[in-house]
């Protein structure tokens, strides 16, 4: 069973900038995919970031030159820097992996509020 734990929420105030991170442990296979998703208050959960082993990195087009995700394979974990913060990225964050089957972490929440 892979365990995941999540870190970095928490309020900020527009143009601010926060660092989420995910560990995981637990897993037999290496991990391949890992990214990160959000559910703003409201509505359905969306695609932030994802990256693959080998660091290709895919965005949402509303993050695109704000957000950075990058991961550490020794390490098990990824990370996802967020600048520029607006008060749309108001969610609650939701880090996976997939090592072969999709596991998730229990969600941060992340406020962009003045």
């Amino acid at each position: 069973q892979v365990h995941i734990v999540e870190s970095g929420g928490g309020l900020v105030q527009p143009g601010g900038s926060l660092r989420l991170s995910c560990a995981a442990s637990g897993s037999r296979f290496a991990i391949a995919n890992m990214g990160w998703h959000r559910q703003p208050p409201g509505k359905q959960r969306e695609l932030v970031a994802a990256i693959t082993r080998s660091e290709s990195t895919n965005y949402a087009d509303s993050v695109k030159g704000r957000f950075t995700i990058s991961r550490d394979n020794a390490k098990n974990t990824v990370y996802l820097q967020m600048n520029s913060l607006k008060p749309e990225d108001t969610a609650v964050y939701y880090c996976y992996v997939e090592a072969p089957h999709t596991y998730w972490g229990q969600g941060t929440q992340v406020t962009v509020s003045s």
